[in-house]
């Protein structure tokens, strides 16, 4: 960080923050993570770095939504379901489509929690779609997922 700092690499600079604020997040000190990833994020949208503005947006909103406040992270209203299409929404502006996929992924895992199974399906299914495509093997997880809520229709 400090070497960063000192030669004026500001990308540089917002990635470290960036991986810090995962190393807090994996710890457990969730709000050092949360104040991370928001610094770094001011940093992408002045340097206009679509890709990581959009991987911050996501990590934060899963932060919210794995400390189990579903309800606050699914909400319409709620700020990590928005901060979740905020990075989907960019995703697929820059063509980031397994970015895209795991987001969808994660809409799906909170609308399921939320037993809203119709809606979870309908980001499940394209999710899978294109994680099939890409031969990825998250797609084995995300039929599960899909197996699982289609069960419980």
């Amino acid at each position: 960080m400090e070497i960063t700092e000192r030669i004026g690499d500001v990308r540089g600079k917002a990635t470290t923050l960036h991986q810090l604020a995962g190393i807090y997040a994996d710890k457990g000190d969730v709000e050092q993570a949360i104040a991370l990833y928001h610094e770094c994020l001011e940093v992408f949208e002045r340097i206009g770095d679509a890709y990581w503005k959009a991987l911050t947006l996501h990590n934060i909103a899963s932060i919210y939504a794995n400390k189990g406040e579903v309800d606050e992270a699914m909400s319409t209203t709620g700020y990590a379901y928005a901060l979740y299409n905020q990075s989907l929404e960019i995703k697929e502006r820059i063509g980031d489509v397994q970015g895209k996929a795991m987001t969808l992924w994660c809409l799906g895992d909170l609308a399921e929690q939320q037993g809203e199974y119709t809606k979870a399906i309908s980001y499940l299914q394209p999710a899978l779609e294109i994680l099939q495509r890409l031969k990825s093997p998250d797609a084995e997880s995300v039929s599960a997922s899909l197996d699982r809520v289609m069960g419980n229709l």
